[in-house]
């Protein structure tokens, strides 16, 4: 496999498609890339660069015509649809997908199912360098500067912060059997459809008091499917130095997203508790905000 052989010449004529920028690329495939990385443990943000890096955003030939975003070949186990085009020789075959979602998860299998990949699965799941190391080492492409190409996408545009999140109306797979996750070196589970947290504390021979405390969840707190529920204390401060809340987040929601006790996300930023947060504004996740 080859990184984005040529690029400059596979890019479709503007008048085919409008381009996507790498702002619209992230915000259109962030969301998967988490998925992703719930269901087969591999970084989003690699996920995320890759797809970047491999289909110039979206817009190469491969990705609009055959919804290929990380530039995978037929090989011989493929029997779904192909697409032909010159590559390291001329007329190489790629698989050719149905929407890209089916070309995402292709690509997790792909990697999870191969041998040569084993390695990567025994990193850090939030160590992009290593992972950005690894599949070079492990032949994913030919460029020598795969590695670091990998990694300045993923620092230019703070891909790693996907690293930590939770995907928005995520549902396990029911192939996959549900593990217990761990954000923030917190275990945690997801909320299936119509559960609650008298379900689960029922499940899972907990106390409802304590599982509610644990997620900073008072009576008045529904579930929804997909929210993230936390099976320990969360902690006093976050794995990051700090977030941008975007529109219509709450701080409980951000306390939930980043494994941090709400009482400290206060405390760190001087809040006062029930008050609402402003698209825009900058969270300490880590330290104290100083002054008065």
């Amino acid at each position: 496999m080859k990184f984005a052989s040529l690029l400059l010449l596979l890019i479709v004529p503007s008048f085919l498609v409008a381009a996507f920028t790498p702002e619209q690329y992230i915000e259109r495939y962030r969301n998967d890339a988490v998925i992703e990385m719930m269901e087969y443990a591999i970084p989003a943000s690699i996920t995320l660069a890759q797809g970047m890096l491999e289909s110039n955003y979206g817009n190469s030939t491969l990705a609009v015509l055959a919804n290929n975003h990380f530039g995978i070949k037929c090989h011989a186990d493929w029997t779904g649809d192909t697409y032909h085009m010159d590559d390291d020789a001329k007329n190489e075959c790629f698989r050719k997908y149905n929407d890209v979602l089916e070309s995402y998860r292709d690509h997790s299998k792909f990697l999870k199912t191969r041998s040569r990949y084993a390695a990567l699965f025994a990193l850090k799941k939030d160590d992009y360098k290593a992972w950005a190391e690894g599949l070079k080492a492990a032949g994913y492409a030919t460029n020598p500067k795969y590695p670091q190409l990998l990694i300045n996408m993923i620092e230019r545009y703070a891909l790693y912060q996907y690293d930590h999140q939770i995907a928005v109306n995520y549902a396990p797979s029911d192939s996959l059997p549900l593990v217990f996750l761990s954000l923030n070196h917190v275990k945690y589970t997801v909320a299936k459809r119509n559960e609650t947290f008298e379900s689960i504390a029922k499940a899972r021979q907990m106390n409802l008091y304590l599982l509610k405390k644990y997620n900073d969840a008072g009576d008045s707190i529904a579930l929804h499917e997909g929210d993230m529920v936390y099976l320990q204390p969360k902690r006093r401060k976050g794995t990051q130095d700090s977030c941008v809340v975007r529109k219509n987040d709450s701080y409980r929601g951000l306390a939930q997203k980043y494994g941090i006790k709400l009482k400290y996300l206060y405390r760190k930023n001087k809040l006062v508790s029930g008050s609402t947060p402003s698209a825009g504004e900058v969270l300490l996740l880590r330290k104290r905000k100083q002054g008065k």
